[in-house]
């Protein structure tokens, strides 16, 4: 399958590639495209910072398990005996034991981290599909509108034949006006394909971040599996959507499992320890130690209301997770049909143009020789014109369903294409915060901005 997608594509590149040489000299290449729109997607930016927010999800769980020590100032009066009291101190607590709940949520949130890292990648995988279709849809409208250009010289000609056989008396000025109605059919084709590529000129530029530069071809088709079950078998261990959504049934499993934690028992450390600064205190402080055990007896079902809402939450995630991996394996057999459709399309428009082309030659020779009229030299040329499209349409169908199916299975990123663009390394925030600092690591985290200053996005 893939060595004939590749020969049947390197063959209609022959066919098409003349349209694209005053383009090719300092032009953009699929490549470069991609490697732009994935430099200059705020939406991927805009993500990256989400992620750093489920990064502080586990800093705050892993806080949990710590102690915390706080300064406490207190000044109170008693109206019966007519004196205010004041009092500074420290006060330490620590969650000591509470069934592993912290513990549990803790891990919930480096699966939801790992959940997020891989929806991150499927939205990179959206953008470099975006700026796919945009490179080739453009690519599309250059031939198009080339072939377009053509085909109104081509009945320019005949116009003026026409004209020419008219004024000698061998044509009727039914031929002339046939060819005038013809001409004019294909400037308002050309013009219309002029548009099109205005407005995929401006698609481009949203996908990317900026302007094309012209474009030199997509190259050859990318490398792809030789069975539809290959293709099911990497997207099943490749594909973020399939991971996140696995990750999140894990996190979903996780808090389960902590929310039923809550109906054990938990025991906290205390320590305050404090003084009176008044003069007429007499400096000595007081320090108080305190275990204190709590073990719920009633909470009026809010607890067994959390155990509920967790469970309803898992499932949800469970059956999500099943769709989703359906979503893929059907979104590969699509591509798969798309590309033999293309493939057989291709193969069809050229044995299609081969032989409008020689029926068109023939007409042409005929006409000239009394035997064919304009109209007949018209609908053969019309009938070429047709063919060239088709092939180029097919021709482009043909690197989209193969880019799709590439998507499909969870590859079109830019480690795999091996994009010359810095790649950004998502563990690099969460290892620096994932350990819950005291403070901002202010040196640390402008190495991290650094990373997207090197993208060229800050």
């Amino acid at each position: 399958m893939r060595a004939t997608i590749q020969r049947t594509l390197a063959a209609t590149l022959i066919a098409v590639g003349s349209a694209l040489t005053p383009f090719v000299a300092s032009a953009d290449t699929l490549s470069d495209t991609l490697s732009d729109a994935y430099r200059n997607s705020d939406l991927l930016e805009q993500n990256r910072y989400l992620l750093r927010l489920q990064d502080e999800g586990v800093a705050q769980q892993v806080a949990g398990l710590r102690p915390v020590l706080s300064f406490v100032a207190q000044s109170a009066y008693d109206i019966p005996a007519d004196r205010q009291t004041d009092s500074l101190g420290l006060s330490l607590s620590m969650l000591l034991y509470d069934g592993g709940g912290t513990r549990l949520s803790r891990d919930a949130a480096q699966e939801a981290v790992l959940g997020t890292r891989q929806s991150l990648v499927a939205l990179e995988q959206n953008v470099l599909a975006d700026a796919v279709s945009a490179y080739i849809n453009l690519w599309q409208d250059m031939q198009v509108i080339s072939v377009r250009e053509s085909n109104v010289r081509v009945i320019t000609q005949q116009l003026r034949a026409a004209e020419d056989r008219f004024d000698v008396g061998e044509a009727t000025r039914t031929d002339v006006a046939q060819a005038e109605a013809t001409l004019a059919q294909a400037r308002r084709a050309l013009v219309s394909a002029q548009g099109q590529l205005m407005i995929d000129q401006s698609l481009f530029e949203l996908a990317v971040g900026r302007a094309p530069n012209g474009l030199s071809g997509p190259g050859a088709v990318p490398s792809l599996p030789q069975t539809q079950a290959d293709a099911e078998a990497i997207a099943r261990q490749s594909h973020p959507q399939i991971l996140a959504m696995q990750h999140t049934v894990r996190a979903n499993e996780l808090s389960v499992d902590a929310a039923r934690t809550n109906y054990g028992p938990e025991l906290n450390f205390e320590a305050t320890t404090g003084f009176d600064p008044a003069p007429s205190a007499d400096g000595e402080g007081n320090t108080r130690f305190t275990l204190r055990l709590t073990q719920p007896i009633y909470a009026g079902g809010r607890l067994a209301s959390a155990e509920r809402s967790a469970l309803a939450t898992l499932h949800a995630s469970q059956s999500e997770l099943t769709q989703t991996t359906r979503s893929v394996v059907q979104g590969i057999g699509n591509a798969f049909a798309q590309i033999r459709i293309a493939s057989a399309s291709i193969q069809a428009s050229q044995q299609q143009i081969r032989a409008s082309r020689l029926a068109f030659e023939g007409v042409q020779e005929e006409a000239s020789l009394g035997a064919r009229t304009t109209l007949d030299v018209l609908d053969a040329e019309q009938t070429l014109l047709e063919a060239r499209i088709g092939l180029i349409e097919a021709q482009t169908n043909l690197y989209l369903a193969s880019y799709g199916l590439m998507q499909a299975m969870g590859l079109l990123t830019v480690e795999h294409l091996g994009l010359d663009v810095p790649e950004y390394d998502p563990t690099a925030y969460y290892n620096t915060v994932s350990s819950a600092p005291m403070r901002n690591p202010t040196t640390r985290g402008a190495q991290l901005d650094a990373v997207l200053d090197r993208m060229g996005r800050n």
